[in-house]
């Protein structure tokens, strides 16, 4: 068999079939396994790229039915079970390999609602290449600011602006303040950091959506502490190299000037699901989640299973629900898809997929999170402490969440960063 993605969904297939009585070969265009939820610590320099990745070859290197193969999936025959690859960063595949049963977790990347080119100027945090830089953009605009003789262009050097108040962006909003803040204000000679502003936009009525009221108004609380500046209500209509333009829900647009944006709003799914959704004639939604049966398969395709950001789930009463974008979404379906797998094996039935939702948590900075466990609503000291917790036991490695402990617990005790590089030559200091 065969499975197409190393992110949770995949890995989660791969560890629960490695004992299984079946050749496994796992197929990802980057060899190592990336905790995406805490890519925006390496994006602000509280963590190393290092130590939220994991070679995939590392992870299965004692169980011999497991294969890794670094390669791209360029389309597939889904009549003769084969699955068409292209090589990525030079190193050779084969162009073609064949399947008895395919998982397909393909994932999804950020949507900029029909303006691509405003990825060049707004970067996200969803790949470990977009996190690196976004933090080269970061630093870089405190070291230009700090040689600006201009003040007006100073301040746009100083002016951070975050898109989408989900947990990512108010994640991401929290560590900028705690850099500026915190981090870098005894760093600078010309420059005040904390004199920073930093905008964290979002569309709706308040932030992190996905929570109850009560705990959205904690996070905007604490985001305020931090230096935040939250702005509701408003819609991004323009982003260029030296501004974003914002309307609000009357119509006044108004135009800020910053060289540093970052991107956290709205998804897609990944272009695999699109393909799918061709070859099958499965239906699929205005994000491009493919719909999969109540088993996550394809229709007229028991064989091939979908799951993660990139499928909402057909339901027994013929209708489809949309899972959270979240990681333990992807990894119960990975386990679940490997489990049917098992179950077929032996000639049994396996019983329709179902989530069990185990509550969201979002960390807005020191000491100050917020959580939703199962209708238990914590905030502050309890839910940081449980957001460290349940981020520490989900990473992969044992040396990766040792580094990560004691990274979090010098940065907790100096108010330190060890990872601020600017690591790219080509950097420009927008």
């Amino acid at each position: 068999m065969v499975v197409v993605g190393g992110g949770f969904g995949g890995l989660q297939a791969v560890l629960k079939l490695r004992r299984a009585p079946v050749e496994v070969t796992l197929v990802d265009r980057r060899n190592f396994h990336l905790f995406q939820p805490l890519t925006y610590q390496v994006a602000t320099g509280a963590l190393s790229p290092g130590e939220i990745a994991y070679p995939l070859r590392a992870i299965f290197k004692r169980n011999r039915n497991v294969r890794v193969l670094m390669a791209e999936v360029a389309d597939f025959d889904l009549d003769a079970r084969e699955l068409q690859l292209r090589p990525v960063a030079g190193v050779p595949a084969p162009a073609t390999i064949p399947y008895d049963t395919l998982i397909v977790a393909g994932g999804s990347r950020y949507s900029y609602f029909g303006h691509d080119d405003w990825r060049e100027h707004a970067a996200e945090v969803k790949s470990l290449e977009s996190a690196l830089t976004v933090r080269n953009r970061l630093l870089s605009a405190f070291e230009a600011a700090e040689s600006e003789p201009d003040p007006q262009r100073r301040e746009a050097r100083l002016t951070f602006v975050v898109v989408g108040a989900g947990p990512t962006g108010v994640e991401m909003a929290g560590q900028i303040g705690e850099l500026a803040r915190d981090t870098l204000r005894r760093d600078f000679r010309t420059i005040d950091p904390r004199t920073a502003r930093i905008l964290l936009v979002e569309a709706a009525d308040r932030v992190l959506t996905t929570f109850p009221a009560s705990l959205s108004a904690k996070a905007a609380r604490s985001l305020e502490k931090l230096g935040v500046t939250v702005l509701l209500g408003r819609t991004v209509t323009g982003v260029d190299g030296e501004s974003v333009t914002l309307d609000d829900a009357s119509g006044k647009s108004e135009r800020i000037l910053s060289r540093t944006i970052v991107w956290a709003a709205g998804v897609t799914a990944s272009g695999l699901a699109t393909r799918l959704a061709e070859l099958t004639g499965a239906e699929s939604d205005q994000a491009g989640r493919l719909t999969v049966e109540p088993d996550l398969t394809l229709p007229a395709h028991p064989e091939v299973f979908a799951l993660g950001d990139m499928v909402r789930v057909r339901e027994m009463n013929g209708g489809s629900v949309v899972l959270p974008g979240v990681a333990p979404v992807a990894m119960q379906q990975g386990r679940y898809a490997a489990k049917v797998v098992r179950a077929r094996l032996r000639s049994r039935p396996a019983s329709p997929f179902r989530y069990r939702d185990k509550g969201n948590l979002a960390t807005i900075g020191r000491a100050a999170a917020v959580a939703d466990i199962k209708g238990v609503k914590l905030s502050g000291l309890i839910a940081w402490m449980t957001w460290l917790l349940v981020h520490l036991w989900y990473l992969i490695g044992f040396q990766n969440r040792l580094l990560v402990l004691i990274r979090w617990t010098v940065s907790f005790a100096t108010h330190g960063r060890g990872a601020r590089l600017i690591t790219e030559s080509s950097t420009r200091a927008r």
